[in-house]
């Protein structure tokens, strides 16, 4: 049986590297002052972040019902078994959806199969996540198996990102206008994990120098084997500080494996620019 991997845009996983990996990437939907855009399709995150630096409003939708269910109608044309990846539910109805969508489709395709994950996972923590599941049904690995290594390693999936400026939080509603205007003026950088899918806020530094030192702290107290592991960087039009962080890896760890890339519009345009995102995981299988 074929298995088919499909994931959505909140993986930010670089084209040609879904392309090479025969990943399938469906787009969440992102607006610009009320006009509408498919993530990575119709909007790249360039112009997404200029125009948050702009004041424009920004807000992303999930994928829509219609969408998901056109695009499965497609795939239950094949007799693959399709693995449809879905970024965190904690963070987005979109797995809710997917299976609304799927269970309609089902009806009138009786022999469609198809399996919906919900990862818990966000970014390149879902990217890399997806990379792997893709090898795995190109080497011909059971559905079985590959929902197994699902499991075990979706919980091992360590996500850590650090903010510029809370203008972005206080706006998505992750902290109060107080806050945010002490925390600037005061240059306080929040670090926030993601803890059962969802971005919680659990640290916070004074300027640039002391956050990198707390990314690093909670690198070393999290990461299993870094020198034996695909380490994935993120970032939002801060890909000097990226840099920086790769070389950290590459000097203390000896990791040699990485995928670095700006954050796509699903979770940029809730933290906006200046933000820096490390993914690893706390044990190697």
């Amino acid at each position: 049986m074929k298995i088919r991997v499909v994931t959505d845009s909140a993986s930010d996983l670089p084209k040609q590297i879904a392309s090479e990996e025969h990943l399938e990437i469906l787009p969440i939907l992102v607006y610009i002052d009320g006009k509408e855009y498919l993530d990575g399709v119709t909007i790249d995150s360039d112009t997404l972040y200029n125009a948050m630096k702009s004041g424009a409003e920004v807000k992303t939708a999930q994928i829509p019902l219609s969408h998901f269910i056109d695009k499965f109608r497609e795939y239950a044309q094949s007799e693959a078994h399709y693995l449809y990846l879905a970024f965190s539910s904690a963070l987005s109805g979109t797995y809710q959806t997917a299976v609304l969508a799927y269970e309609s489709v089902k009806e009138e395709y009786p022999s469609f199969n198809m399996t919906i994950v919900d990862t818990k996972c966000v970014s390149l923590g879902l990217g890399i996540l997806a990379i792997e599941v893709a090898r795995m049904a190109e080497e011909g690995s059971s559905l079985e198996a590959i929902l197994s290594y699902i499991e075990q390693t979706k919980s091992n999936m360590v996500h850590v990102f650090s903010v510029d400026d809370l203008e972005y939080l206080l706006r998505g509603g992750r902290v109060s206008r107080s806050q945010a205007i002490i925390g600037n003026i005061l240059n306080i950088k929040p670090i926030l994990h993601v803890q059962d899918g969802a971005l919680v806020p659990f640290e916070k530094a004074k300027g640039k120098k002391k956050l990198l030192a707390k990314l690093y702290e909670y690198i070393k107290d999290h990461g299993g084997q870094l020198d034996r592991q695909v380490i994935g960087i993120a970032h939002t039009l801060n890909e000097e500080e990226a840099l920086e962080v790769k070389r950290h890896f590459e000097t203390v760890y000896g990791s040699n494996k990485f995928i670095i890339n700006q954050l796509g519009c699903a979770v940029g345009a809730h933290c906006g620019p200046g933000m820096i995102t490390i993914f690893f995981k706390s044990k190697v299988s």
